[in-house]
């Protein structure tokens, strides 16, 4: 505390100049009970280019050179030498979760693809953005938050189909047909494509970056993100399983790796910024002898 008493016609001057002068909102105390929304580090024309370079890669390798990328033959096949089966027991046990007919497994194929690219992304923007504007935020810090969430979805997808062209692991529903007949499966370009999962990756990217988005700006009711969005998430591998897509070990390194970049990449490149609040404050006190000035510094 610094306490001053100054006479009278110095205590109107310098009232006069302090009530003429302007105060940035942030130099004011908050509001008591009144959230306090973090400001995190984002660039648009940074944050722009990263996610657009990347949608190119992840969309361009899936739609139009996939054909080209995507390994003609297994080059993890599950079997021995001698061409005996070599899928491990995790995996074994993970199969049974399979549809018994090709209708549970097309309807099961067909649901992840819905909650996946549809349910999901909206349920997950839709949430941050009710987080955003009960905590008072501005609606431009909740397209940043788009931002962030996208851009996570889109690198962890670029890792994503980097792996599956490399590893080349044969899918399960692949794994059991004859050697004559797997060249004639709906898509052979993508019967190599097991490991790792890329719809539970793109899954828990967008669910986990988007509650370390609002756990770093500090939202209200952030709980809800984890406790809708994550049993959601967990909704996708298993039915990428039950459509017989992907084995558990698949879907299980899609879920840490998608995990994985949802924390990494807010923490990394989205960190929290001008974090400390001010500490400055100053009161007018007067009295018959003249005014008492107090601030804290």
């Amino acid at each position: 505390m610094l306490p001053s008493v100054l006479p009278t016609p110095c205590v109107l001057a310098v009232a006069t100049l302090l009530a003429a002068s302007p105060v940035p909102p942030e130099a004011l105390p908050a509001a008591e009970g009144a959230p306090v929304v973090r400001n995190l580090r984002f660039d648009w024309t940074r944050d722009g280019v990263i996610t657009g370079v990347g949608a190119v890669l992840w969309i361009g390798s899936e739609s139009l050179f996939k054909e080209q990328l995507a390994p003609e033959k297994c080059r993890w096949c599950d079997r021995n030498a001698d061409g005996t089966d070599s899928l491990n027991r995790l995996d074994r046990w993970g199969r049974g979760l399979a549809g018994t007919t090709e209708a549970q497994r097309k309807r099961a194929d067909t649901w992840s693809n819905v909650v996946d690219f549809g349910l999901l992304p909206v349920s997950v923007l839709g949430a941050q953005y009710a987080l955003s504007q009960g905590s008072g935020a501005p609606r431009s810090v909740f397209f940043q938050d788009a931002g962030i969430i996208i851009e996570t979805a889109v690198l962890a997808s670029v890792l994503n189909q980097t792996v599956k062209f490399i590893a080349g692991r044969e899918r399960p529903f692949v794994h059991v047909l004859p050697e004559d007949q797997k060249s004639l499966t709906a898509h052979p370009d993508d019967n190599n494509l097991s490991f790792y999962s890329g719809h539970t990756n793109l899954a828990f990217a967008l669910v986990v970056s988007a509650g370390t988005v609002a756990e770093l700006r500090g939202y209200r009711h952030r709980a809800w993100i984890w406790a809708v969005g994550l049993p959601l998430a967990t909704s996708v591998p298993l039915l990428r399983m039950a459509a017989d897509k992907h084995y558990l070990t698949d879907v299980a390194t899609g879920a840490v790796l998608g995990s994985a970049f949802g924390v990494a990449v807010p923490l990394l490149l989205h960190k929290r910024v001008n974090d400390a609040p001010s500490a400055v404050s100053l009161r007018v006190s007067a009295g018959l002898g003249g005014a008492v000035f107090s601030g804290r510094f």
